[in-house]
């Protein structure tokens, strides 16, 4: 028995054939026909089927971003605390 893929699962399974094409991995041809099957997919067998033959996604921007994000907003409470002292 297969499981049902979600919305969720989809989106993610498209956002990684941009990131695969975005690195010349595949063709804008190969990334709409991909897209389509991706979308239209019912399991997450079909699902997986889509990127079988690419390698596994790269988090790393990913957490480069989040770590970006943490520093300026501790940025923002350090500044914030110094201009409350401050008044």
């Amino acid at each position: 028995m297969d499981i049902r893929a979600s919305d969720e699962d989809r989106q993610r399974v498209v956002a990684a054939l941009e990131q695969h094409t975005g690195a010349g991995r595949l063709t804008l041809d190969e990334f709409a026909a991909r897209v389509e099957v991706a979308c239209g997919a019912r399991t997450m067998s079909e699902l997986a089927a889509v990127t079988s033959d690419l390698p596994a996604a790269d988090e790393r921007p990913q957490r480069e971003l989040l770590l970006v994000f943490l520093i300026a907003v501790v940025t923002l409470v350090i500044l914030g605390v110094a201009l409350a002292l401050r008044a």
